[in-house]
């Protein structure tokens, strides 16, 4: 039983992620991944996996710059 507790918690932090992470793209358009995680200041396994649910509803767009990726909404 506290397994599925622990397990529902990660995908709330998950999701609560997605959305610092959709809000901020929403305002702030294309950024890096590494500014975007120092703006928000989420854990970083929390930010890759944010990234990766709005990733799999195809929210968003990534581009190779140089040594870094930017990510904007679609």
């Amino acid at each position: 039983m506290a397994r599925t507790k622990e397990v529902k918690g990660i995908q709330e932090q998950i999701i609560e992620s997605a959305g610092q992470i959709y809000n901020y793209l929403s305002d702030k358009g294309e950024v890096s991944i590494s500014k975007m995680r120092k703006d928000l200041s989420l854990n970083d396994n929390f930010t890759e996996m944010g990234l990766g649910w709005l990733s799999r509803e195809d929210k968003l767009e990534y581009t190779q710059k140089a040594k870094s990726v930017t990510v904007k909404l679609r």
